[in-house]
């Protein structure tokens, strides 16, 4: 097998060799994170709400700037109502109340914020912390692989409000754009957290783009079935998973990031950058239906360590990416930065050219992470290496410390996570 491996490497070279280019991670001519994001959401002063949200959205209804608006309880917009929030409008999630707010399937969201005016949803208290309210659900009629083609969220919400899957991959539940969710992902009693944004049966008219989530204690994204299209996000110092993809989920990521911190992780170990499964078991799922599968491009996974080394040491840096059996995966043009290893598969998955051509690695930036590429549970990684570690992938290793691989890596206020390209030497030392 492993010769076989080696060979095809081999012949890949020729096909890829054209389609090799320079720039990794996320990109762009100036930094796209300036002026919406926030580094430091605690230290804003949001002001006091003058308005509640509580109970069910029958109707169209508008949030305006002007006013500051308590999320109090489950809020469900349903009856096929559009909830419009105007640029700047700030909605603060009630701790005591648990409050989330559901856009029900056939409902639209239209969150169109500036980037000079982004739309903020944050948490009541005086000392924020990860968890502090639910979050933003969003349920559409694009298709998940479970039997019966629909699911449910186990949110201790209203069941009958939390339906979503259906047949439409083109379906629009509205958009998101300049949006930032800060201390979300509240605890629910037997069924772990919320996220901090949660789509399930979301379909690619959908408009996803400049999207921060910051401090969450479950998954910041979390994505159940549909047709997704992303770009632009943000993932900030996460308890759970930045991006989980999962359910017969199909889409594209492009151009977005996970920083994540040596320090914070959830207490069931599930914590890491990207995580992609079709199932949590085959019972519940069809498998004449689409398995997940998802394309990600220039996406930047980092650890936010001054101290690789010694974090890694302690066992305070995990994996970055993690893949699941029976699940497709295109990582191209990306860079991970500090991980324990890079990319972990799962330890069901035969390593033969079928199932590696499943997960494709390719033109990806690995600096400084114990390990690259290994079948979960495996200490012997040689057939992966022979096989991601073929020039045909124009894959890099590397061993820079943030601080020399990043432009502005410890800038607090304005970040910037490109790369230095220039200082970046293309080489397959491990």
């Amino acid at each position: 097998m492993k010769k076989s491996i080696q060979v095809l490497a081999l012949l890949l070279l020729v096909v890829c060799s054209a389609t090799a280019q320079q720039e990794k991670g996320i990109i762009g001519s100036t930094n796209w994170m300036n002026n919406w994001t926030e580094f430091k959401p605690s230290k804003v002063d949001y002001g006091e709400p003058n308005q509640i949200l509580a109970g069910n959205i029958t109707e169209n209804t508008k949030l305006l700037k002007k006013n500051i608006y308590s999320l109090q309880g489950p809020v469900y917009v349903t009856n096929n109502a559009v909830l419009t929030i105007e640029p700047g409008t700030v909605i603060i999630g009630d701790f005591v109340s648990g409050a989330a707010l559901v856009i029900t399937k056939g409902a639209t969201i239209i969150a169109d914020g500036l980037e000079t005016d982004p739309i903020v949803f944050t948490s009541n208290r005086s000392v924020k912390k990860a968890g502090d309210w639910g979050g933003l659900v969003i349920l559409g009629d694009a298709p998940i692989n479970k039997f019966g083609g629909v699911g449910s969220i186990n949110y201790d919400l209203d069941n009958a409000l939390t339906v979503y899957g259906g047949n439409n991959p083109a379906a629009s539940s509205g958009i998101l754009r300049y949006v930032r969710i800060e201390y979300a992902g509240k605890k629910v009693k037997g069924s772990g957290n919320f996220s901090g944004l949660f789509m399930g049966g979301v379909g690619n008219k959908t408009i996803l783009e400049n999207v921060m989530v910051s401090f969450c204690a479950g998954d910041a994204f979390e994505v159940y079935g549909g047709d997704v299209v992303m770009n632009k996000m943000v993932s900030l110092k996460t308890n759970g998973i930045d991006y989980k993809f999962n359910f017969g989920a199909q889409g594209k990521i492009d151009n977005s990031i996970a920083i994540r911190s040596s320090y914070i992780s959830s207490n069931t170990g599930a914590s890491r950058c990207f995580d992609l499964a079709s199932y949590d078991q085959k019972a519940e799922v069809d498998f004449t239906k689409k398995q997940t599968n998802i394309v990600a491009s220039n996406m930047t996974f980092v650890n936010d360590s001054d101290d690789l080394a010694a974090d890694t040491q302690n066992g305070l840096i995990k994996d970055a990416v993690r893949v699941a059996e029976n699940t497709f995966l295109e990582l191209k043009r990306s860079v991970i930065s500090g991980f324990n290893p890079a990319v972990v598969l799962d330890a069901k998955i035969d390593i033969t050219v079928p199932n590696l051509k499943k997960v494709k690695l390719e033109q990806l930036y690995i600096n400084y992470c114990k390990g690259n590429i290994f079948t979960e549970f495996n200490p012997n990684n040689e057939e992966l290496e022979n096989w991601y570690g073929n020039s045909a992938f124009f894959n890099v290793y590397d061993k820079k410390s943030n601080a020399d691989a990043f432009l502005e890596f410890f800038n607090e206020k304005r970040p910037d996570f490109r790369l230095k390209i220039s200082k970046i030497t293309a080489s397959n030392n491990n």
